[in-house]
């Protein structure tokens, strides 16, 4: 593609039209919408789907007040206060087959693990604190009365909450609404994304390369991270540099998806159509970020659908969507809170180049030295070179008015894991 040659002057209004990194995701936030339908799916079907509904619980969980160890139940007012005691066993309870019978003062009952305690007790003593000699056992001072007993309800009562509206499903979520008895649960639609590349120069994998072309290497990327937020995914392939082309692509991606995402063509070149086609066909709220890499993000809208038009560049790619596109989908797929963030902090082992005025993130690797957390970076940031983002395991977030950074230097971190 041609690029149009900026004067000076054009350079400085650029700059001044950029919006912040935490604008950006503010304005973002500010104009999409929830998606609103809801499907009820089976419980294994479940996982990363995200909860359209609260989930009252049912029951007690557990359901019955039960013994955290193997040992023996007693009455906790009935421990010895100064010397050792003998207790005759009266019993056993089992997990699923309880003891039945009433434990006076002086007798206790072999306990297992998760069985109910029997009625008379209400503390249980290990099996590895005790002196057991036929029917009876020997048990010392200095045990607490109500130890080692999972209290009836104690992770759940009936009628709290058990997961709120919002929450994407995890793996230990199915479980706690199996063990609620939940064999199916309301979740919203998954989201419909439509992405496609723009540009001449693009070809697909099997395809021979001509001279100045290349693989598209963007598609795979957006479809491997959309993958994760277990979208629906409507891949439209590579679009030429042609107005015609750009128009129908945009046309039909906002018919059918509730959000568009494009690579490449949203710069100042004389061949890049998709910001002149979304004004066209919608509107673009902003298209600069005071950011590297990723500065020519454009977002708007295509009748009902969010649009956002990333770099062309393969790094800049996946730094913007997990900035800005990553947290708006999982918003518009309904979760709660995808804002929140828990700050990490790492000591810099290499030295971060840095030009104030705008936010960086930079590939970098971390690792923990002698029990501090130490970062170094991949080596080359070209915002080409997706190999720095194939080595990385964390993003090195300079923020605008950062310099660049010394080794030793604190800095703050995003890793991968949960990321990407």
């Amino acid at each position: 593609m041609s690029s149009a040659i900026l004067t000076p002057v054009d350079e400085r209004h650029q700059r001044e039209q950029r919006l912040r990194v935490e604008e950006a995701r503010r304005r973002i936030f500010s104009e999409i919408t929830p998606i609103r339908g809801v499907e009820r799916i089976a419980l294994r079907s479940a996982l990363e789907r995200v909860l359209a509904q609260d989930v009252l619980s049912p029951v007690n969980v557990p359901g019955h007040t039960n013994s955290a160890v193997d040992g023996y139940a007693l009455a906790g007012a009935d421990l010895p206060a100064r010397d050792e005691r003998e207790y005759r066993v009266v019993g056993t309870a089992w997990a699923g087959r309880p003891f039945t019978g009433v434990v006076q003062s002086g007798e206790c009952a072999r306990i297992m693990t998760g069985a109910p305690l029997p009625a008379g007790t209400d503390t249980v003593i290990m099996q590895e604190h005790v002196r057991a000699h036929g029917d009876s056992v020997h048990i010392g001072t200095g045990h607490e009365p109500g130890r080692n007993v999972r209290a009836a309800g104690e992770d759940l009562a009936r009628g709290d909450v058990a997961l709120s509206a919002g929450k994407r499903l995890t793996p230990a979520d199915l479980g706690l609404l199996a063990s609620i008895g939940m064999a199916e649960v309301g979740v919203y639609r998954p989201l419909r994304v439509a992405f496609f590349s723009t540009g001449d120069e693009l070809r697909s994998l099997g395809e021979p390369l001509g001279a100045g072309e290349i693989y598209d290497s963007n598609r795979y990327t957006l479809y491997g991270m959309l993958k994760r937020l277990n979208a629906e995914i409507i891949d439209l392939g590579v679009i030429r540099d042609q107005r015609a082309a750009v128009r129908a692509a945009f046309a039909e991606a906002s018919t059918i998806a509730d959000a568009v995402i494009t690579s490449g063509g949203v710069s100042v070149g004389d061949a890049d159509y998709v910001k002149e086609t979304v004004n066209q066909l919608g509107r673009v709220s902003f298209w600069q970020i005071a950011m590297k890499p990723g500065r020519p993000l454009a977002f708007g809208h295509i009748g009902d659908a969010a649009f956002f038009g990333l770099p062309g560049n393969p790094v800049a790619v996946m730094v913007t969507f997990y900035q800005f596109v990553q947290p708006a989908l999982r918003h518009m797929a309904g979760e709660q809170n995808v804002l929140e963030s828990h700050k990490l902090f790492a000591h810099c082992a290499t030295r971060f180049k840095k030009l104030p005025g705008r936010t960086e993130f930079q590939r970098a690797i971390m690792e923990n030295v002698d029990g501090k957390l130490v970062v170094r970076s991949t080596g080359m940031q070209g915002s080409g070179i997706l190999r720095s983002m194939s080595r990385a395991n964390c993003f090195v977030v300079l923020p605008e008015e950062a310099e660049t950074v010394e080794p030793g230097a604190l800095v703050e971190i995003q890793p991968f894991f949960g990321l990407v």
